[in-house]
This record gives C-alpha cells, structure tokens and sequence, in this order.
C-alpha cells in the first residue's frame, strides 16, 4: 500500500468509498432512519458532504491509500495547535481492502503526522455498533473518555411527537 497526500480529483472517489464504507455506522443513517429524508437529501448526500468539509478545511491532512495505482482508501485529519490536538473525522476503504491492516497503517501515518506537528493528543470517535472501529482504535493507545448521545428533534410542528 503506498500512502500519498490528498489531490482534489480525489474528493469523489473519497466521497464514493465513504458512502460505502459508513454503511451501519453513520449517525445521519440513523436520523433518516428515524425521520426519513430531510430536505430531500439522504444519508449519504450529507455523509459525503462531510468529506469535502474535511477537504476545504485542511487538505494537507488528507491521506490516500493507494494500490497499484488505484484508490482504495483514505483518512482525513485536522489539528488546532493552540489546543495540542488532532481530529481524525473519517476514514474509509473499499470492501476488499478491509481486514487486511490498511487502516492501522493509515492511522499509524497520521499519527506520526500529529507528532510532526509538535501535538500532545488525537482524537477520533466511533459509534458503538462499529467493533471494527472501537477494536481498533484501543489497539492503537486510544482510550475512551466520554460517551455521547445524539438527540434529534423535528422542528416542523407535525413532526413533533409530544409526549408531555
């Protein structure tokens, strides 16, 4: 695997494997799930709309994962120095690469490249139905520190289900 930094022709070959790899696991999966379309735009249209956000907001921290020439992975990070942290909001491969030790490499990578950065902390978030993700994570020195519950609530009137 030869890992290289981010180009824009990348972004929707990023955006596709993202779709893809989020399956299960996304947070606005769950929303439509539970409130349908909003706006008119699924899951995976906001879902890949968060790639290209990781994109404008720091591409030098994207890192690509390729294979003979072909895209099969990425992970997108971001830091705030002031704060010593780096985030890493996605990461995703394509099915056939999974399983096979890319994404250790690919964290491994940007976590080195946080070190270079002079930054004391990383941070990345999972969902709790992603085993993969938590085995992973906490193989690599991450450790949970918080729990989250995401709440949503309809703000068109008919929506609401009052329950006072």
């Amino acid at each position: 695997m030869k890992i290289r930094p981010y180009q824009p022709t990348d972004l929707d070959i990023l955006k596709a494997i993202t779709v893809e790899a989020f399956q299960g696991v996304s947070i606005d999966q769950g929303i439509e799930q539970k409130y349908g379309l909003i706006q008119g735009h699924d899951w995976k249209w906001r879902k890949a709309g968060h790639v290209a956000a990781d994109a404008d907001r720091e591409p030098t921290g994207i890192f690509v994962a390729e294979l003979d020439d072909k895209i099969v992975g990425y992970i997108s990070t971001w830091h705030d120095p002031e704060a010593g942290i780096g985030y890493i909001p996605n990461m995703a491969f394509v099915p056939e690469c999974r399983g096979q030790g890319m994404g250790r490499k690919l964290l491994e990578y940007a976590l080195a490249h946080f070190r270079e950065l002079g930054l004391s902390l990383a941070k990345i978030e999972t969902l709790e139905q992603n085993a993969v993700g938590n085995h992973l994570y906490t193989s690599l020195g991450f450790q949970e520190v918080a729990r989250q519950i995401h709440f949503v609530a309809p703000l068109n009137s008919s929506d609401s289900q009052s329950s006072a």
